[in-house]
């Protein structure tokens, strides 16, 4: 954490709980930052808190520790059953609910209050057990905690502490109603401690603060506009021919260890992954289809170091605390002004520095008079280096979809590797415009010529011929007016 993004005030200056105390100084925190110095007093003085904070700013820290002194200050509910949370945390993507487990068992390690994890994709069995063996702290995605409730497998009427993380996430995805649902099934929220975080406090997001809070305080600090000042930003107008060449060459220029790269589409993000790995750079797409061992695997990766990009849509942009990311690249611009801020957010992070380089491409380049109006300046131009950009491999790429087709024919996805979008492994059906013109011997009244009978392909075909040459030759068996025209089993 940079030293001017602190403020004066200390952590043991507020007299918290001595385990409480011992967690910090392993994570070693000293002093709070704008959002924990203006929520944590408060909170820990019993009031709602409904906070404007970007991820990175140290709210997860601010809620955890007003959650762990609650706990450790009241006694659980003489009510309360072994699979009975006393602490729920909600969070909109299952890699930020993972983080937030990460950071409470840092902080939590001396306190003795154990922690659950449900969220969907993985472990649902191992998720189940352990939440039926009795958890304190429970933290997931909705409709995992949703499919848990329902089954009975833990029971939401003692909780005595309620944190909402990136509540204007939980609209964007359409969890609201998700929220609802558990929010109903919690004790009144004059019996709890109740926090909601959200990196803008809209009108829908203070309904339902209002809704399911008792009387919040609000906290703003500063806007996620305001973060630009620290992110050191560029921008390159390649052509689309030029645009893959300047992202490989500036990448293999700059050698980040751990940089990001946002494009606006699933398959533009399969695409660079291919094109950086055909170009020896350690590379991998993250999205929704991906598998959920898979994802953590990426980001522990890209955490560690170990993976030097990490490919995205904007789905990636929000939620994500990861440290020291160095470079964040818009291969193609946001169509949103508040996506863009999001996006570059994933650098500069704590009051730290960072790189944003942006494409104005052909494709995107109409939304940079509305970025730079949200921004509140003129990013700077940089000359594309048309003359030093590398020769690259372009991996062969995958056949596209047919127009009406989502997944580019019946016979697999994507249209198989050879079928070109239509028939799995086999080759792929004819199209109206393949096949054979009509014959120049036609009619000269361009009537069309009387369709050609079916070549015999089996032997009941062949049998049936024989029969009908028979008759025309008048051998064969008389005719029987009440036998059938048509031989049996035809």
């Amino acid at each position: 954490m940079s030293e001017s993004h602190l403020t004066e005030l200390s952590f043991s200056s507020l007299h918290l709980p001595e385990s409480l105390q011992k967690g910090l100084a392993d994570a070693t925190f000293e002093r709070c930052t704008p959002i924990q110095a203006q929520t944590l007093p408060q909170a820990l003085a019993g009031l709602d808190i409904a906070g404007q904070a970007q991820t990175g700013t140290g709210k997860t820290a601010a809620f955890l520790v007003a959650m762990y002194a609650r706990l450790l200050r009241e006694p659980p509910p003489v009510s309360r059953t072994l699979n009975a949370p006393r602490a729920l945390i909600i969070a909109p993507t299952r890699e930020l609910a993972v983080q937030i487990h990460r950071d409470a068992e840092v902080l939590g390690s001396h306190t003795g209050l154990s922690l659950g994890l449900a969220f969907g994709g993985v472990d649902y069995e191992k998720q189940r057990y352990q939440l039926e063996q009795g958890v304190d702290v429970l933290m997931g995605t909705p409709g995992r905690i949703i499919d848990f409730v329902k089954q009975r497998v833990i029971d939401l009427r003692s909780v005595q502490v309620l944190v909402l993380d990136e509540a204007d996430r939980m609209f964007d995805l359409g969890f609201i109603a998700d929220i609802r649902y558990l929010l109903r099934r919690l004790p009144p929220p004059d019996q709890r401690l109740n926090m909601l975080f959200s990196a803008t406090l809209s009108q829908r997001v203070l309904e339902l603060a209002y809704e399911h809070m008792n009387d919040p305080t609000l906290v703003r600090i500063e806007p996620d506009k305001m973060t630009v000042d620290r992110v050191r930003q560029v921008i390159y107008y390649p052509s689309m021919d030029e645009k893959p060449r300047l992202l490989v060459g500036l990448l293999k220029q700059m050698d980040p260890r751990r940089s990001m790269v946002f494009v606006n589409t699933r398959r533009a993000a399969e695409d660079i992954e291919g094109l950086l790995r055909a170009n020896d750079i350690n590379a991998e797409a993250i999205s929704g289809d991906v598998p959920q061992r898979k994802r953590l695997r990426m980001l522990r990766d890209f955490h560690e170091g170990t993976l030097a990009v990490l490919i995205g849509t904007d789905v990636a942009s929000r939620g994500l605390h990861i440290p020291d990311v160095s470079h964040v690249f818009n291969y193609d611009l946001p169509q949103d002004p508040e996506d863009y801020v999001h996006r570059i957010g994933r650098t500069a992070r704590a009051g730290a520095e960072g790189d944003a380089i942006s494409f104005g491409c052909e494709n995107y380049v109409m939304s940079m008079p509305d970025i730079e109006a949200y921004i509140g300046r003129k990013l700077p131009v940089a000359a594309v280096p048309v003359e030093t950009l590398p020769e690259i491999t372009i991996p062969r790429s995958r056949p596209r979809p047919r127009f009406g087709d989502k997944h580019g024919g019946n016979g697999g996805r994507g249209g198989g590797a050879r079928g070109g979008g239509g028939g799995g492994r086999g080759r792929p059906r004819q199209q109206h415009h393949d096949r054979p013109k009509a014959s120049t011997s036609a009619p000269s009244d361009n009537r069309p010529a009387p369709p050609k009978e079916p070549a015999a392909n089996a032997s009941g075909g062949e049998e049936q011929q024989k029969r009908r040459r028979r008759r025309r030759r008048g051998g064969g068996k008389p005719a029987d007016s009440s036998a059938p025209t048509t031989p049996q089993g035809e």
